[in-house]
């Protein structure tokens, strides 16, 4: 079976919106795909100021801002299809939305972009919301892709995501498990951001600073590196606790980009040490690594060091699917629920069990 969806997604970096046109093909379980269209879409800077605002604005504000950005992601899409000559190609679009709200110990989770918009707009059927039944489940409504990314990429012992955060995924004990690791290009981008830049280019700043013992050794020592999986980490772990406590080092930005790609690194390098030692392998372990964190040079040479000893062989994929692995990755967890099959796992989310997510807007 074929489907041809459009997957789109926007990251909390707002480095725009992305959307990709894939071929998804399922023969027997087994899934392959094809990107046939991409574009990102830089968003302008009166989307920026209303996007980076609306977790501030009153509830009938933000209604109104769900349905702006949904008709706005629409008519987005429209033109792409018109753009890349798609009419009557597209199956159906899967749209992940604008997080906004992300509270999974109240059950709670929000994304702008109203689904029923975009489908009047484009006269296609949506499909949105895919975090909020895992999250009504008791769930943490993440992480999510890398089910998506195992079913893509099956042939990898892991698959690690340098995106916000480092989510790792495997097969363990025999069962389909992911977690979080530790924060990556979030902090990365908020130490970058205090000297003007939005992200710190092939990790140069990173490169030219110096790693500060005391502060790796403080990093290190967290408690939430004790926890056990699966774990996912809210954003306030980076905001409350990761980033105060590097301001709390006197050293130059580049210093602190040095010291947070060692850590990166460090904890990396650590758990997949763990993992190795559980299971008894015969060939070399691989290594798919993914997310914005791969074009960081710096980040990744530094990555290769600490595993090095490991003896896991690391690959990286080429464009578009490096660039757009996120809308791909949508695409295909829609169309999962398309299929109505599982596109979140209790044993991942911690839910009180598996579910189908996702809300279907027909036309």
């Amino acid at each position: 079976m074929v489907y041809n969806v459009i997957g789109v997604s926007s990251g909390s970096s707002l480095a725009g919106l992305d959307l990709v046109f894939t071929a998804l093909t399922e023969v027997r379980g087994k899934w392959e795909y094809e990107i046939r269209a991409a574009v990102r879409l830089p968003y302008t800077p009166e989307w920026e100021e209303k996007l980076s605002g609306a977790a501030d604005l009153p509830a009938r504000d933000y209604m109104l801002l769900h349905s702006e950005y949904g008709h706005f992601t629409g008519h987005a899409i429209k033109s792409f299809i018109h753009d890349n000559q798609l009419d009557h190609q597209v199956h159906f679009i899967v749209t992940h939305g604008h997080t906004i709200f992300h509270v999974p110990s109240q059950k709670m989770t929000a994304q702008l972009g109203d689904g029923a918009a975009i489908a009047a707009v484009t006269g296609l059927s949506v499909i949105s919301d895919l975090r909020a039944m895992d999250v009504a489940l008791g769930g943490k409504g993440a992480p999510l892709f890398p089910l998506a990314e195992q079913l893509l990429f099956p042939d990898f012992t892991y698959r690690l995501n340098l995106g916000e955060n480092a989510t790792l995924a495997a097969q363990l004990n025999g069962a389909f498990a992911a977690f979080d690791i530790c924060p990556c290009n979030y902090i990365l981008d908020s130490l970058a951001a205090t000297l003007g830049r939005a992200y710190d280019e092939d990790g140069q700043l990173a490169a030219g600073g110096v790693t500060d013992a005391p502060l790796l050794e403080s990093l290190n020592g967290l408690a939430f590196y004790r926890e056990s999986y699966p774990r996912t980490i809210a954003s306030k772990f980076g905001t409350g606790t990761v980033l105060p406590l590097i301001q709390k080092h006197q050293l130059s930005t580049q210093g602190k980009l040095n010291t947070y790609v060692k850590h990166i690194a460090a904890q990396i390098a650590g758990t997949l040490g763990s993992l190795q030692q559980d299971k008894t392998q015969e060939a070399p372990a691989t290594l798919l690594l993914t997310g914005g964190g791969i074009f960081n040079g710096f980040l990744i040479k530094s990555i290769q060091e600490a595993l090095q000893p490991l003896n896991i062989t690391i690959t990286i994929p080429e464009e578009p699917t490096s660039k757009f692995r996120t809308p791909l990755m949508v695409a295909l967890l829609g169309a999962l629920r398309w299929r109505q099959e599982t596109n979140a796992f209790a044993s991942v989310t911690g839910a009180e069990k598996d579910s189908v997510g996702g809300a279907l807007w027909a036309i």
